[in-house]
């Protein structure tokens, strides 16, 4: 799933079921006794993303031969992981006992009680199996509130025959030698830009409503950059970044790894992939940043207290490292547990090592979880749009910055 898909639609929805939410249970999710077959029994309902059904209906079955005692149906998410919020929103107690949601969600979902704290014992295994970004995504107010099983970062794919390894390290030298195609309407795709200015968004650990500090210089030097884009011959706005590249009018694209597969069949020998270059912004190269999203499945806290346990013992199971690898082999999502990123398989994969490197806090930001991030993503379209194609002009663009400033910082 395209994590630019996931942008939140607005948190309206979720928010305003908060009073069906105060019938859920309040305990962590898998504290709910059971019995059967190692102790655990009952039913639960699976979402996941449509493309992953049969992939998890495999995964299913090697659950039941440890819990023959837990009915699990599988089956797709109504609209999709990236509208799980909304999907839940609409009847908790409908919705299924497991879903796949994307780690930005989760703040908004604990907020209105749609998810309980994970058990001690399952933070503790989370904790020591999966890398510490992963840990971080999925943390709210700091508790655990989900189990990561993937890590998505835009890359950089380029073609081979027209630009170099050495050439892509750096977006002015990459951009003078071929055309790099992406999408300015997306804020997605480009507002990192404002992080590697040095911003940040809702602060340092992305949980302060006051912290998105766009309104300063470092602010503005990143309006400048999308600006001088426009006029920048190697730089091209498009909405469908891999025509381009298949039609050889771009020699490169910014990309995540749901579109690697694709993109490896429209260069077959001449296909490359690279972490982000560096960019020049204020006079000074920095690394270009992206930001990092976890993929996730959370326990509804409004399951029936009689299948509260196995709804937390399969999310647990479908994470683990052999269902991860699975994953990672079917759909190539990036596993995030460690020893599954030490396998051979993963070090000999570019597009894996590349999205393990954007992974970095040197190169992204972890996607924030705050409920307000709907109002962020709606805003920032057309200030970061209006840079690019010049309808802000330079002189307005500190009293836009402060428009947009104070628009995020408003509490839901």
């Amino acid at each position: 799933m395209k994590l630019w898909q996931k942008f939140a639609l607005g948190s309206t929805a979720l928010l305003s079921a908060t009073v069906l939410a105060a019938c859920g249970n309040s305990g962590s999710s898998s504290s709910s006794s059971s019995s059967g077959k190692n102790g655990v029994s009952g039913s639960v309902k699976l979402w996941v993303d449509n493309t992953q059904v049969s992939s998890y209906k495999s995964i299913v079955k090697d659950f039941n031969k440890k819990y023959p005692d837990v009915k699990v149906k599988v089956t797709q998410s109504p609209n999709g992981s990236s509208n799980a919020k909304t999907d839940v929103a609409k009847d908790p107690s409908k919705a299924a006992d497991v879903f796949e949601v994307p780690n930005d969600q989760l703040g908004q979902m604990a907020s209105a009680g749609y998810i309980n704290p994970i058990s001690p014992d399952a933070t503790k295994v989370i904790k020591k199996d999966n890398v510490e970004s992963a840990v971080k995504g999925v943390t709210w107010k700091n508790k655990l509130y989900a189990f990561p099983f993937a890590m998505q970062a835009q890359t950089l794919y380029y073609n081979k025959s027209k630009l170099s390894a050495e050439d892509v390290k750096d977006w002015d030298t990459m951009t003078a030698k071929s055309v790099v195609a992406t999408d300015f309407t997306v804020p997605y795709n480009v507002y990192p830009i404002f992080l590697s200015a040095g911003t940040y968004m809702y602060g340092k650990n992305g949980e302060d409503l006051k912290g998105t500090n766009v309104n300063t210089q470092e602010g503005v030097n990143a309006m400048k950059w999308y600006a001088a884009q426009k006029n920048n011959k190697g730089v091209m706005q498009t909405s469908n970044v891999l025509n381009q590249l298949k039609s050889g009018k771009a020699g490169a694209i910014l990309d995540g790894p749901w579109d690697a597969v694709n993109i490896k069949k429209l260069l077959g020998k001449n296909f490359g992939v690279a972490p982000y270059p560096t960019i020049t912004i204020g006079g000074k190269k920095v690394q270009m940043q992206a930001f990092l999203g976890i993929e996730t499945f959370a326990v509804n806290s409004h399951t029936s207290t009689k299948n509260q346990k196995a709804a937390a013992t399969l999310a647990q199971y479908i994470t683990n490292k052999a269902s991860q690898l699975v994953i990672y082999k079917d759909q190539g999502q990036i596993p995030v547990d460690k020893s599954a990123q030490q396998t051979a398989t993963f070090k000999k994969n570019p597009v894996a090592v590349a999205v393990k490197t954007m992974s970095q806090t040197s190169h992204s930001t972890l996607m924030p979880k705050m409920p307000e991030i709907a109002t962020l993503w709606d805003q920032a379209a057309p200030l970061i749009n209006g840079a690019y194609s010049g309808s802000i002009k330079p002189a307005d663009y500190m009293t836009k910055l402060t428009a947009f400033h104070n628009a995020v910082s408003k509490a839901n």
